[in-house]
């Protein structure tokens, strides 16, 4: 394999053998290279094969980040795969790198953000709430920058989007729909939600791949229009309380709700609101 580019000394970009260009990391794999030279295996820590569109910005954001920095983005995204159990979208090896790099130069400079969404997260997506967390323990023993949970809300918003590979401005808007969706069924039956009740979590885990879809503009389209109406009868209720929550995706998301999704949604709310698990 061939230096096709030096991009630091630690860093180069090659093509594979499917001519595809990937970018090389490794200790020194760069140092006194030049195109065109052999890399040395040996040195070989991690090949990056990014899609074609995200290959030239990495490689732009890696010529002015360290080597500890870059190699520790990786090891995040690794702990992240194994904790969620998925692939994630290759295109966080970007973001996540281009985010840490810039949280940790502000912390340097003591310019702080709050994360306004930061009780959303912690509540609706816990588990990459977690990963964050630990994003920012391990930058504390690697570099020594102490991050914060805002921080950690910041990540988890990466990893939630590389998660559905869709838009990083929708995918912050989330938390807050998932609220509001809630606050929709609270309001309309006056009730307080028990949250410790499994039919709770089924709802909120509903919502989040709800969501997935309308970020997608995707939807279940409609099987079985008789079963259809018969949940729309039998929890009329709830089901009157599912048009509030699709006039709302209409007007929040531009998302037309199909019937399909109408009944999916039904049978969650008449669940919630018999309080039961």
């Amino acid at each position: 394999m061939k230096i096709l580019k030096v991009i630091n000394n630690n860093v180069v970009s090659s093509v594979n053998e499917k001519q595809n260009e990937v970018v090389v990391m490794g200790k020194g794999i760069g140092f006194q290279k030049k195109a065109g030279d052999e890399i040395d295996t040996d040195k070989v820590e991690k090949i990056f094969c990014l899609p074609e569109e995200h290959t030239n910005q990495f490689e732009k954001l890696l010529e002015d980040i360290s080597y500890e920095l870059i190699k520790l983005a990786e090891e995040i995204i690794r702990y992240a795969e194994n904790s969620l159990k998925k692939r994630l979208s290759k295109n966080i090896y970007v973001t996540l790198t281009d985010h840490l790099n810039f949280a940790i130069e502000r912390q340097k400079q003591e310019i702080y953000f709050q994360n306004a969404l930061l009780w959303e997260i912690r509540k609706y997506y816990n588990e990459e709430f977690q990963i964050g967390l630990k994003a920012i323990q391990m930058v504390k023993d690697t570099i020594g920058v102490d991050l914060s949970e805002d921080e950690a809300g910041f990540i988890a918003l990466h990893f939630v989007n590389a998660e559905m590979d869709g838009d990083m401005k929708q995918v912050s808007s989330m938390p807050l729909i998932i609220k509001d969706i809630l606050n929709i069924v609270r309001y309309t039956f006056g009730i307080e939600i028990d949250e410790t009740t499994l039919s709770y979590e089924r709802f909120v885990t509903h919502l989040k791949f709800f969501l997935q879809r309308a970020v997608r503009n995707e939807c279940y389209e409609c099987e079985d229009y008789e079963f259809n109406k018969s949940i729309q009868l039998r929890f009329l209720d709830a089901y009157h309380c599912v048009l509030k929550i699709k006039d709302y995706m209409d007007k929040k998301m531009q998302y037309k709700v199909t019937d399909e999704e109408i009944t999916y949604l039904t049978i969650h709310v008449s669940r919630i609101i018999r309080r039961g698990d």
